[in-house]
This record gives structure tokens, sequence and C-alpha cells, in this order.
């Protein structure tokens, strides 16, 4: 038995288990035997390069993490991965400034899958005052902006709940992606002061449906639902991984007070 068959073999084993699959099920779902996923999971059998690609899509393992499985297997990656200054992404950046724009005046921005920092609009701008300048340099990372004690979390005024579904969030990222950054971000975040929970002065229809996020800046105390947008059907492994975060008003005094932020 060699190290390749051993190595792929263990990595369809973590994936599988991580997935929480029997090898009957993802047999089936990939029209392999049992007794041949058994063997290539103990690197009695090698995958081709068709079976490592269908065994990833099924477990939905990450575009990155596809290109090592491939590697592992003795194949060259297929997925690309190039810079985001990459003359081939002009369309891309395009893309992600015309998304930003268009959510003003509501604050949105772009970050990767570390959650640092790649571009954001005019409007995020007023929510970060009072946020330590040291952690606005590059490579600034976006949660550690709102929980760190030096960042957003001080004008928080739901700070536990606004923590808890952070790190609940990123805490799934870390399961489904088993990225060593992100875990590493989840410790450092989770280490952070944790503050006693406290019910916000007036509850919005947002807190029936999500966690809102309800900052204190200088017009007043402002409260956002988040969405995430991704690129579908990427085949670049950098593409495959921007998201872009938009921040919509969760009551009408926080659009009328942006709409004032943005015409002044």
């Amino acid at each position: 038995m060699d190290n390749a068959r051993l190595e792929i073999g263990t990595e369809i084993r973590a994936w599988r288990q991580r997935r929480r699959m029997s090898q009957l099920d993802l047999a089936l779902d990939t029209e392999v035997s049992a007794r041949h996923l058994s063997f290539l999971e103990t690197g009695r059998s090698r995958p081709s390069r068709d079976l490592v690609l269908r065994l990833a899509e099924r477990l939905q393992v990450p575009i990155r993490e596809r290109n090592r499985l491939l590697v592992s297997a003795g194949f060259a990656p297929v997925f690309s991965e190039r810079s985001l200054s990459d003359e081939a992404f002009a369309g891309a950046r395009r893309a992600i400034d015309r998304l930003l724009t268009a959510q003003e005046p509501y604050p949105a921005l772009a970050v990767d899958r570390h959650w640092t920092l790649l571009q954001a609009n005019a409007a995020i701008a007023p929510l970060l005052a009072g946020v330590a300048p040291s952690l606005l340099e590059a490579p600034a990372n976006v949660l550690r902006i709102s929980l760190h004690p030096d960042g957003l979390a001080p004008r928080i005024v739901n700070l536990a709940d606004w923590r808890a579904h952070v790190l609940e969030r990123l805490h799934r990222q870390v399961a489904a992606t088993a990225d060593s950054g992100l875990a590493e971000l989840l410790e450092e975040l989770a280490a952070y002061p944790s503050p006693r929970a406290r019910q916000p002065t007036v509850v919005t229809m947002a807190d029936e449906i999500a966690v809102p996020l309800m900052i204190e800046t200088e017009a007043g105390t402002l409260s956002f639902l988040t969405t995430t947008t991704i690129f579908g059907t990427p085949i670049d492994v950098t593409l495959s991984e921007i998201a872009i975060e938009s921040f919509f008003p969760a009551d009408s005094k926080t659009a009328e007070a942006l709409r004032r932020l943005q015409s002044g």
C-alpha cells in the first residue's frame, strides 16, 4: 500500500464523517459499491480522477479542498487560484463594485474565506467611527472588528446576542470547511470578554425572524439585518471564497437615518 492511496482514503473518510454520512449512503449517492468505497478509505484501492470529483461534489467539499483531494490522489488540480487583482478577475471586480454601490445608502462589504475585508461601500464608514486604527489596518478582519473590545463591541446594544450569533456562524463554517485559519479565528473571538445578555429597549419585528445588529452611532441606534451573497458556480478558488455581506435596515428609523447620512 503506497502513501498516496492511504492519504486520499483518509481524506475521503474524514470528509464523509464530517458530513455524518455512512459508507453505504455515500456509495449509493456516487454510484459505487460500498465495498469499493471501503477499499478507497483504507487505501486498498485508488480512486479515479472522476470519482474524486464526484465524491467531493456529494460531500460538498470546498473548491480549495477539492484541489487538495486531487493532489492527494495523484492528479493535478482542476480549479485555478489567482489573486483578485489579476486581470482575469476584472469582470468579477466590476460586479463586486456594482453590488456594493447598489446597496447604498445601506452598508455592504466584501470578504474572503477568513473574513478579511476586501472592499466596502461608503455607507460602512459611519459605523466604524471610534474603532481602534490598528483594527482597521490591512488585512482587517470584520469579525475581529465586530467583537473586539476596541472595535464595535462597546457600541453594539445587543452584544451578547450578536456575539453568540457570530460565534455560532463561525463554528458552523469551521465544521463545514475544516479550515484551520477559521478555527484559530473562532478561538480568538471566543476568548474576548463575554457580556451579560440584556434585552433591547425596543423589540422590532426583525427580532422575531433573525438576530439583528443593533449599534449605537452618532445618528442614534441603528438596527440591521444581514444577508450573504456568493458567486454561483465559481471555477476559481479565490472567487468561490468571496462573499458580499449586506446590511439592510431592520426598521424605518434606521432606513431614514441612513438616507440622511448619505445626503449629508
